[in-house]
């Protein structure tokens, strides 16, 4: 087992967009060939697209982008642009007429990072497709990760700057891979090195404190993070799946933010994992699921190592190791 870069997966390309001095943006995952796809949403308080044109008992099969974007609601307005995009490009179904794409797609609140008149709308969404590629792309404060925020349970003061990761595994010539945005009302765990390396700032803001255990201290206050919080992103791989099976490691990638993020799945958050198949390699579902879930973990501590600060919220890289 190797790993490799994410957009290795052939058809599928990623671009992001972004206005740092708003501090908010967007990430596209394209598949202009079209993957079969499922979703899992987890967190308590999502904001999605299409999600239930991906319910195995409906008829649509196959999408053609997953937009993740900062913004909270509004930013679902970018993926006109994603549409706008892909019809130019003669991407989608075919109804004689014109083509017609079809884009899922999960957004995180940034509104208090930077400037909240600023959000995601057509033309970023239509500019972030322009840059996708087939290629290495940057991670960290960029895309739909450029106004995420992480360890918000003592509030936004002592939050530190989350971003957007990519991890992605290849065994033989099956591949599976994540992008992340995280956003998350909780800290970041590392297993490897066994400790949070990312989250509430302590008093000093030098180290991290626990937020499960000021959670659980404070059982009794009644504090509401609803509006700031959530970890999204979209699983990709070469295998074969089924609709049905899409959905099941969508649900099973869930796994890789229960590893990474402490708590993870809060009624704060809104946690959603897209999956998407380009339907080249056959595999057992069960490895493919295993991968999924590594590559989820592996992309959201990616995505908290190379975050940058930016607007007062200090990075992975500003704390004392």
């Amino acid at each position: 087992m190797e790993q490799v870069n994410f957009t290795d997966i052939g058809g599928i390309k990623v671009g992001h967009a972004q206005n740092f001095e708003a501090a908010t943006g967007c990430t596209v995952v394209l598949c202009e060939e079209g993957a079969v796809a499922g979703v899992d949403v987890r967190g308590g308080s999502p904001g999605t697209r299409e999600t239930d044109a991906l319910n195995p008992v409906n008829i649509r099969k196959s999408i053609h982008a997953v937009l993740l974007a900062g913004g909270s609601a509004f930013g679902l307005d970018a993926a006109a642009g994603v549409m706008q995009y892909l019809e130019e490009h003669h991407v989608g179904r075919d109804v004689k007429v014109t083509r017609v794409p079809i884009v899922c797609g999960a957004i995180l609140f940034d509104l208090k990072c930077g400037d909240y008149r600023v959000r995601p709308d057509q033309r970023m969404g239509y500019e972030a497709c322009r840059n996708a590629a087939a290629s290495p792309f940057p991670t960290g404060s960029v895309g739909a990760g450029t106004g995420a925020t992480i360890g918000k349970t003592r509030g936004l003061d002592y939050a530190m700057k989350g971003g957007v990761g990519s991890f992605c595994l290849k065994t033989g010539n099956l591949m599976v891979g994540a992008v992340m945005a995280v956003n998350c009302v909780g800290d970041i765990y590392d297993a490897q090195k066994n400790r949070l390396i990312a989250g509430a700032l302590s008093d000093d803001r030098k180290t991290v404190v626990s937020s499960e255990s000021l959670m659980v201290e404070n059982y009794r206050n009644d504090v509401d993070f609803f509006s700031e919080n959530t970890v999204i992103g979209v699983v990709a791989t070469n295998a074969a799946l089924t609709k049905a099976e899409a959905n099941k490691l969508a649900s099973v990638a869930q796994d890789g933010i229960a590893r990474a993020v402490r708590p993870a799945h809060t009624t704060f958050d809104g946690d959603t994992i897209f999956a998407m198949a380009t339907e080249k390699v056959k595999a057992d579902f069960n490895v493919v699921g295993i991968l999924a879930a590594r590559s989820v973990e592996n992309a959201i501590l990616q995505a908290v190592k190379s975050a940058q600060p930016l607007a007062g919220f200090p990075a992975y890289r500003d704390l004392s190791r």
